[in-house]
């Protein structure tokens, strides 16, 4: 019983998945806000373009 129990205890591989999981998950937040920014820049851009053709005015 003890040597299952130190083997139990000694067991690292269930911490190794849960990081694993903790780095995938921050990696997929860090690619969601990237992508939100560069979205809300694009759309700043088109529409100060499409102001300018509508306008007929160089931006």
């Amino acid at each position: 019983m003890p040597t299952k129990l130190s083997r139990f205890i000694s067991d690292e591989s269930g911490a190794t998945a849960i990081e694993y999981g903790l780095i995938a998950a921050l990696i997929a937040l860090a690619i969601m806000v990237g992508a939100g920014q560069l979205g809300n820049g694009l759309n700043s851009k088109f529409k100060a373009i499409a102001t300018a053709v509508n306008t007929g005015t160089a931006p």
